[in-house]
């Protein structure tokens, strides 16, 4: 059982209803001890599901000593920075719910988009693994004289993407994972929301869940739930940023995006023999004359293909590919990634997550990313 002394009110600058209050009560202490509750939160773009997942993952912790979190939004991920889907476990409350924190997942994979719609068969697959990992690993009996279940309840944060594709996808979510509990958060504005009750039930599907609705923390002047309005684009650089601020010590004298791009730029890359990886390009394809072009000035995640969960690589972080030698063989590689797992990835994936456009803005030099030795390959 955690301590409850870190905080009664976790984050005073936060709103939270009533209504919030007793829907993460009734789920953390109302569940039978049997059996941890699984949680899957789900709504229209910008309601609170993030607010929301943050606020009872502090609740479950009062009763639980760790929570599992298994993120699917690839927009707007908790832990992580855009384009994972991952699987956390939580063992501290959190004292601020207005920010979000870096964390190092158990087990994430790189999908390589901020949104599914590209490739949802993937998508889907990840998520599944990542749930047969927390099932596997967390719910199955312990072979021992006394089997016990491990206790480890789960939040499962969903995206905003609900209509169109984005609903099926999210029905598909909610069957695979079969949660003990979904929360369903509306805001006023109806044709934005869920349809009415459990939508995702159709008569080849049973189970028994419990459904809680609420209404976004968000009001307007009416006291009507509205979304929360947030900058997207600026919130996904900030996350990479911040990511990749890891490279430097904290005791780093680096406070504004100016000192990071040139810190950054001034630091000094690993250097990858182009003989001991693969390229994997994500959703799309590219003619082997291109793949070093293509790689050159970008974000890729780090797999190592070896440590495989369904035929498909963890990831275990992100790089920049500062540049490309072909004529030494070398891959110059900017990196938080401590050097004994870096040692370990033979895999690199590339997709659509890009550098900020603020980092390669370098003032007084040329960019540090565009090698002139960048040569197609033979």
């Amino acid at each position: 059982m955690a301590s409850v002394s870190e905080t009664e009110d976790p984050s005073p600058t936060i709103y939270i209803p009533d209504e919030w209050s007793e829907a993460a009560d009734a789920i953390a202490y109302n569940s039978p001890t049997s059996t941890a509750p699984i949680v899957l939160i789900c709504g229209a773009k910008n309601c609170g599901k993030t607010t929301f997942s943050r606020y009872l993952l502090n609740i479950l912790l009062r009763r639980y000593r760790k929570v599992g979190y298994l993120d699917t939004d690839v927009g707007q991920p908790e832990f992580t920075t855009p384009g994972f889907v991952s699987f956390t476990v939580v063992d501290k409350i959190k004292p601020d719910l207005t920010t979000p924190c870096l964390k190092t997942p158990e087990r994430c994979f790189f999908f390589g988009d901020i949104s599914s719609k590209r490739y949802p068969a993937a998508y889907l697959k990840y998520i599944s693994t990542l749930y047969y990992y927390y099932q596997k690993e967390y719910c199955m009996i312990n072979n021992s004289e006394s089997p016990t279940k491990t206790e480890l309840p789960i939040v499962v944060n969903t995206p905003g993407w609900v209509k169109g594709v984005g609903y099926d996808i999210l029905v598909d979510i909610v069957r695979c994972i079969a949660p003990t509990h979904v929360v369903k958060i509306n805001i006023y504005s109806e044709r934005k929301n869920l349809p009415a009750g459990a939508f995702w039930l159709g008569n080849d599907f049973h189970g028994d869940v419990n459904l809680i609705e609420i209404n976004s923390a968000c009001q307007d002047s009416f006291n009507r739930s509205m979304p929360v309005q947030k900058d997207a684009h600026l919130l996904r650089d900030l996350r990479i940023m911040a990511y990749f601020r890891q490279c430097f010590l904290s005791s780093l004298n680096i406070t504004t995006i100016k000192e990071l791009a040139n810190a950054l730029a001034s630091h000094v890359p690993y250097q990858v023999p182009i003989s001991s990886i693969k390229i994997r390009h994500l959703h799309c394809q590219v003619p082997c004359t291109e793949v070093f072009y293509s790689l050159n000035a970008s974000i890729v995640g780090l797999a190592v293909s070896s440590e495989q969960l369904e035929d498909l690589p963890l990831c275990v972080g992100l790089g920049i590919v500062r540049g490309i030698d072909t004529s030494k063989g070398l891959l110059y590689m900017v990196t938080p990634v401590p050097p004994n797992i870096l040692e370990k990835v033979d895999l690199l994936l590339q997709g659509f997550i890009q550098i900020p456009t603020c980092l390669l803005q370098v003032q007084g030099c040329m960019s540090p990313y565009m090698s002139t030795n960048v040569l197609p390959t033979s």
